[in-house]
């Protein structure tokens, strides 16, 4: 059975480290600790005497005073590895953590895991092909050489960088290595942490290239693995969760995450925050369970990334240059149907271009794979339709050879509409308010992947509530603009209410208007 040594890097908070320390060695696991030598004797001896008569755990044989961005981290990581190796011969694997790192699952789960997979996990991508590096330098970091820290000494750090670059001074990479990237959270198996210590001990030159790199945390123990393990021994991933915000800072989770925790494809997470006291007590209790079943639904970084972007994506409302220089001609006729349920919206359309013979398209800005005649190239992708709407519009009245269009829309392009509605043409709108059962937002949910049908019943109804705003706000944001050929109909009304205000928006008579009101299985989902 698969038996972790933990290799755990810390610079503060004494009692904490404690915990954890007797937490993972309680179900037969070890844990080799360095502490950062700036936090002083005091935390560190605290610590030692508390886990003094702990034979599962060690310490790295010499304190390094670490930064961030430099080699002191990697040599810290090494000697906790070397006092792992050396103090728990019957370690199977070996593995990284920090601070504020926490399991979320069991050691039961983790230890089958780790038999039924015999790889090492360690995100492994090319550094200068792979995008992993979003900004900031890139080749910089290898062909210089970095003496001092840019946090703490940034003119100097920029200054030695570019005077190397003047004087030509780039360096080689050693030449039988491919420099690798990715995070610094790994999971690696006793032979391959074996043939790294031989590896440090037999190529010096590596060693004293990766000593001046800038942040080789995130390349010397990738580049090494690619180099010494066979690449279908390697699965290049992380074994530890963890998201970033806009930023690029570390998201820090509270102790409301525990569901979504659990529901995600991984060992442990980070950056758990130190007050979150409630939700490291859960997460200890469940490493120590018996647990082995899990459902994984993996929607974790893509919720956190619908959650935070509520007010920064889709505010656009000046136009573009482009779209106020243009119009779509003063004759002509844009008929607008808005509703967040698309297949309301689209069988209200097919019943209206038959009664009123109008040319209708379904949600051809919101939906990639609507048909469209072909425009020159215009309307191969959604970005390009949206970017030159007016373009595309002014193209289909003149392709179909008609002053009248109808279009559906999702509630979310109030730009658009607002961009239509000041063009020049005539420009008229009609809401479809529905209403949304539970089982309805559920669904959506799923289908633009913020749950999955193993996601847990707690982080669904933490979900509900922001995703019902989300349409009360499209819909307010619709009434707030104020457009003045604006009608709606609603679920909850009867069908003669709601043919009134279909008969002014299509100019039909009050027969065709219900025809239309009465659609089949309208509001069906």
């Amino acid at each position: 059975m698969a038996k972790i040594a933990f290799i755990l890097l810390c610079h503060k908070d004494p009692e904490a480290i404690i915990l954890q320390a007797r937490r993972l060695t309680a179900t037969g696991d070890y844990i080799s600790i360095h502490f950062d030598a700036r936090a002083g004797n005091d935390k560190f001896n605290q610590i030692t005497a508390a886990l003094a008569d702990n034979p599962s755990v060690t310490f790295a044989r010499k304190r390094v005073k670490c930064g961030w961005g430099e080699w002191s981290l990697v040599q810290a990581t090494l000697g906790a590895v070397e006092a792992a190796v050396a103090a728990f011969p019957d370690a199977t694997h070996f593995y990284m953590l920090s601070g504020d790192c926490n399991s979320i699952k069991s050691a039961a789960y983790a230890h089958d895991f780790l038999d039924a997979n015999d790889k090492d996990y360690i995100e492994s991508f090319d550094f200068f092909a792979s995008d992993w590096i979003k900004t900031g330098m890139r080749g910089e970091r290898l062909v210089y050489r970095h003496f001092v820290n840019e946090r703490k000494h940034k003119r100097l750090f920029y200054a030695l960088m570019n005077l190397q670059k003047r004087l030509g001074l780039e360096r080689a990479i050693p030449e039988d290595m491919q420099i690798m990237i990715g995070s610094q959270w790994w999971c690696l198996r006793r032979s391959t942490i074996e043939k790294i210590l031989a590896f440090c001990q037999d190529r010096p030159d590596v060693l004293r290239f990766f000593r001046t790199t800038w942040i080789p945390d995130e390349t010397f123990f990738q580049t090494l693995v690619n180099h010494l393990v066979a690449l279908r021994e390697i699965e290049s991933r992380t074994l530890t969760f963890l998201m970033f915000t806009d930023y690029g800072m570390p998201v820090t989770l509270y102790n409301d995450h525990y569901d979504l925790l659990l529901s995600q494809d991984f060992l442990f997470a980070r950056k758990i925050s130190p007050e979150s006291a409630e939700l490291k007590e859960r997460l200890g209790q469940l490493w120590a369970s018996d647990r082995r079943e899990f459902a994984i639904s993996g929607e974790g970084r893509t919720l956190y990334k619908f959650l935070a972007g509520r007010g920064r994506i889709g505010r656009r409302f000046a136009p573009r240059f482009w779209e106020s220089e243009s119009t779509l001609g003063q004759e002509r006729e844009l008929l607008m149907v808005v509703c967040k349920k698309w297949h309301v919206a689209k069988r209200l359309l097919e019943t209206a271009k038959r009664v009123t013979r109008t040319r209708g398209l379904e949600y051809m800005f919101d939906e990639a794979s609507c048909e469209i005649p072909h425009l020159g190239g215009l309307e191969r992708t959604l970005e390009k339709r949206n970017r030159h709407r007016r373009a595309v519009m002014r193209l289909l009245f003149d392709f179909y050879g008609v002053d009248r269009l109808i279009i559906c829309l999702d509630p979310n392009n109030v730009d658009l509409m607002r961009d239509f509605m000041n063009d020049q043409s005539s420009a008229r709108i009609l809401e479809i308010q529905c209403t949304f059962t539970d089982d309805y937002l559920i669904g959506h949910a799923q289908r633009v992947g913020l749950a999955h049908d193993g996601t847990p019943d707690g982080v669904v109804e933490h979900l509900l509530p922001t995703l019902r705003h989300e349409f009360d706000y499209e819909a307010t944001r619709i009434r707030e603009a104020g457009f003045s050929n604006h009608w709606r109909v609603r679920e909850d009304r009867s069908s003669d209410e709601n043919a009134v205000a279909i008969a002014e928006f299509f100019g039909c008579d009050m027969d065709a208007a219900r025809e239309i009101a009465e659609t089949p299985h309208l509001y069906s989902d």
